[in-house]
């Protein structure tokens, strides 16, 4: 019995491996997506930094900038769920040319505005009550996973018309799709505001009327049909 059954699988098995293997008929194609929406939220990264030699008096000097600054910040009306320190830290500088040692003191902020009707009121004040580094201004979508899913189908849509496009003139139809590869990346425009440098805070630039524009929400896809 147990000959029998050995038997038979190395047959099974001779008979599976001699099989020719089929080839299935592929086209590869790339769909693009995309969806322009107006921007109806805005994070804002934001600085305090101080310099000085006594590294007691650097900190003490930014902890009461950074306190005025989320005072106004609650002023301003902004949840407090909306805003957080992302940074805090005090570092040691080395002259070694006068051969002295300086402290930098360093707090950042984060912030998202849902009101975008404040935005120009905050950055001002911002600047104001002690904040002398914008690092990041970004203009964004609260309904981003929504808008993102609106292009990724239209990214698949784009990607079968191009293939039926392909095959029409052979007479065949597209089947099946067999591989689908996501590329798809986000980009959120960022303001001349974010690469503001100091000296034009320092100018009183701070009251600029930025103008929003649009987000381009962009899905690519990557994908492999079946022809029949």
């Amino acid at each position: 019995m147990k000959k029998l059954v050995l038997f038979l699988t190395i047959t099974f098995m001779t008979m599976s491996y001699g099989q020719e293997i089929k080839q299935i008929p592929l086209i590869n194609v790339n769909g693009e997506g995309k969806v322009k929406v107006t921007p109806d939220q805005v994070s804002i990264s934001a600085t305090v930094e101080t310099k000085g030699n006594n590294a007691k008096d650097v900190k003490k000097q930014n902890d009461e900038k950074m306190d005025a600054v989320l005072k106004f910040i609650k002023k301003m009306n902004i949840p407090t769920a909306d805003f957080r320190t992302k940074q805090v830290a005090l570092n040691p500088q080395y002259d070694y040319e006068k051969k002295k040692t300086s402290y930098n003191a360093v707090q950042t902020v984060e912030i998202l505005v849902k009101d975008l009707s404040k935005y120009d009121e905050l950055m001002e004040g911002l600047v104001q009550q002690g904040i002398n580094r914008i690092d990041n201004v970004s203009f964004e979508s609260s309904k981003l996973a929504q808008h993102q899913s609106e292009a990724r189908k239209l990214a698949m849509k784009d990607a079968k018309v191009k293939a039926e496009e392909y095959v029409s003139v052979l007479g065949q139809k597209v089947g099946k799709a067999f591989t689908i590869s996501d590329n798809s990346q986000v980009y959120n425009p960022r303001p001349m505001y974010a690469a503001m440098k100091t000296e034009m805070m320092d100018a009183g630039a701070s009251n600029q009327t930025m103008a929003i524009g649009e987000i381009e929400i962009v899905a690519n896809v990557s994908v492999s049909f079946v022809l029949d």
